[in-house]
């Protein structure tokens, strides 16, 4: 069992966590292009998702932008 705190919850995985960002973002259904992602205080370019390893115990934090108006 692997653990990520994804925007201050606990998100438990039952084997081990996604190997990358982009694997993560992947498993949520979220979309890469509408969104700002920090791992561990970091953020992280949009092009460095397929490269960033996650582990456990990583804090994340995932902010979408959503058009209207």
């Amino acid at each position: 069992m692997a653990v990520l705190k994804i925007n201050g919850e606990d998100k438990i995985f039952e084997n081990s966590v996604p190997s990358t960002l982009k694997n993560l973002l992947e498993l949520l259904k979220v979309d890469q292009t509408t969104v700002v992602a920090e791992v561990n205080g970091q953020i992280i370019p949009r092009g460095n998702f397929q490269n960033t390893v996650l582990r456990d115990g990583h804090k994340i934090e995932l902010i979408r932008f959503v058009g209207g108006g």
